[in-house]
């Protein structure tokens, strides 16, 4: 095979992962936001079942909440799904696994707010929902920039999982190419894929923390 139809190939699995990438990110990181939420409620029972949820999501393989997503609704409800369900279940499962994540690293971010913000936005007249929005969120979009930078680094390498069930990006297109190729050129390329994805994605955040770095001079 010639070196501009591996790229060619190469290049189709690395939309896949790029959109995999993007939308789990887009789902997780409010969803996280809102399990946050949720999770330091006031109501026990919606506390409790939070702390379930992010205590299964982490102390389960990203890969074993992959295959219950996609074989489950037959398995357990006996429903047939069409193939595209394959890339649904992908995303379901990544940002189900992720959003339990962010959700504690939202939750780290928020109580690390001093208190004393919260009793001057009282004695200035806020409404819980503008002490949050105005006050306490923007404060912890600063301190929790380095442990989501960690998170999406580590989503970009996550990708790779959904060899699991058929679906073909980079990491399996490059399998396959190797395989049949007999070489380990595809594996390089997609070892570049994945090390130049993650400086990008490291050079922006840095960027993102600088431009909220309000102590710089």
């Amino acid at each position: 095979m010639s070196l501009g139809l591996m790229l060619n190939k190469l290049s189709e699995g690395m939309a896949t992962s790029v959109l995999i990438f993007v939308l789990t990110l887009l789902f997780s990181l409010p969803l996280g936001l809102l399990v946050a939420l949720m999770r330091m409620s006031r109501h026990k029972v919606l506390q409790n079942l939070m702390r379930i949820y992010i205590s299964v999501m982490r102390g389960t393989p990203l890969m074993l909440q992959l295959l219950v997503v996609y074989f489950g609704p037959y398995y357990i409800f006996g429903i047939k799904l069409s193939p595209d369900y394959r890339f649904w279940a992908v995303i379901i499962a990544f940002v189900i696994n992720y959003a339990a994540y962010f959700a504690e690293i939202y939750r780290g971010g928020i109580a690390s707010v001093p208190s004393g913000q919260y009793e001057a936005a009282k004695v200035l007249g806020y409404s819980p929902s503008q002490t949050f929005l105005k006050i306490i969120f923007p404060q912890m979009i600063k301190r929790i920039i380095p442990p989501i930078t960690n998170e999406v680094i580590t989503l970009i390498k996550d990708t790779s999982l959904a060899f699991a069930v058929a679906v073909t990006e980079m990491f399996t297109v490059a399998k396959a190419l190797a395989s049949a190729e007999k070489t380990m050129t595809a594996y390089v390329f997609a070892g570049v894929f994945y090390y130049v994805f993650n400086l990008i994605v490291a050079f922006v955040m840095e960027n993102i923390e600088k431009r909220l770095n309000y102590y710089r001079l």
